[in-house]
């Protein structure tokens, strides 16, 4: 890939009509590279894989191009901070929590932003916000320190300046079945013609999702924390859901924003983490309207269902959960990475 784009050296510093003309050749030339990757539908919409990779339904295009021009141009700092997940797994939960944690002197709960503002909207996505169809964005070097920034892209796919910094990355996991059953409720607020369930649990167990398959997803992140605990730091949704004060603290502390003894004495901790629930978020006018989050997104309502845990319950049959399960166990073996799927209750995986 690299020969193909060599002389696509777009630069912030170059003149505006420079920009214009380097964006354009380079688009160009991720376009005729987009052609000749390996494409599957799942029934609704085409996925492409780049790099192991399945991007996504209905943006695959503009999602690879975001994905590539990313890891040509963009520059890591060390101060960074990088939340990445599987789709469906507490993304909006846990960039609620990390803009309150490391804003918090400037916006304290009452003052936040996110009594007003989509938390998405708050921390963009790189591939599909801030280099979305191949755009160079050119402000990025302005944004407050430390930078905020979200992927659902495979550890190995991860812009190369990420993977070489010392920036923080924050990954979030959920149970494969909940993952799976959240998933389709996502897809069908995109409007009619989507993926019935038994065609999204097939998909599902072979790979073909939005970034997945989830095991090379998940498995990626997970191996990166074990071996760099000090960069890379692995949460569980269902963790979130069980102790939260617990699990914001230590998320403080790696980002490198602990709580201090008279903050946590004057209960901020749980002022934070009462302003982040999914119940308030949830109920909240900028998060309750159907209309898209930013132009070209999905309705605001529909990153807000029901945020709980072993909801697959209610929507797979025995069979799907038994072979699901038999899946996971068989991807996950020998990592040392179990799963609960349901509070208080571990499965090994």
């Amino acid at each position: 890939m690299e020969e193909i784009f060599k002389n696509s050296k777009a630069s912030s510093s170059s003149s505006s009509s420079a920009l214009v003309k380097d964006q354009e050749e380079m688009n160009k030339k991720i376009e005729e590279f987009i052609a000749t990757l390996p494409v599957e539908s799942d029934g609704s919409a085409l996925f492409y894989q780049f790099k192991g990779c399945w991007y996504p339904n209905l943006f695959s295009v503009l999602t690879i191009q975001g994905t590539i021009t990313a890891d040509l141009l963009f520059k890591a700092q060390d101060s960074d901070i990088i939340l990445a997940s599987t789709p469906k797994s507490g993304t909006t939960w846990l960039k609620s929590l990390i803009f309150s944690i490391v804003n918090r002197k400037r916006f304290p709960p009452n003052k936040s932003p996110l009594l007003t503002t989509h938390p998405h909207i708050l921390i963009q996505f790189l591939e599909i916000g801030h280099y979305r169809n191949g755009n160079i964005p050119r402000n990025l070097d302005q944004l407050p320190k430390p930078r905020l920034f979200a992927t659902h892209s495979h550890y190995a796919s991860l812009p190369r300046s990420i993977r070489h910094s010392s920036c923080r990355i924050v990954y979030i996991c959920r149970n494969p079945l909940d993952n799976l059953v959240s998933l389709y409720h996502f897809r069908r607020s995109f409007g009619k013609n989507q993926p019935e369930m038994d065609t999204m649990y097939e998909n599902y167990s072979r790979g073909l999702t939005d970034f997945g398959p989830f095991w090379d997803n998940i498995l990626g992140y997970w191996q990166a924390s074990l071996d760099k605990p000090e960069e890379v730091l692995f949460m569980k949704y269902e963790d979130l859901k069980e102790d939260i004060v617990f699990e914001m603290k230590r998320l403080a502390k790696f980002l490198g924003f602990p709580f201090s003894v008279e903050e946590e004495n004057e209960g901020l901790v749980e002022e934070i983490s009462s302003l982040c629930s999914f119940e308030i978020l949830k109920n909240l006018e900028v998060n309750q309207t159907h209309k898209p989050y930013r132009e070209g997104g999905v309705s605001a309502n529909a990153f807000y269902r029901k945020g709980e845990v072993g909801d697959f319950m209610n929507h797979l049959n025995p069979s799907m959960v038994e072979n699901l399960m038999k899946i996971t166990q068989e991807k996950f073996a020998g990592s040392g990475l179990v799963f609960k799927y349901s509070l208080n209750k571990l499965h090994n995986s």
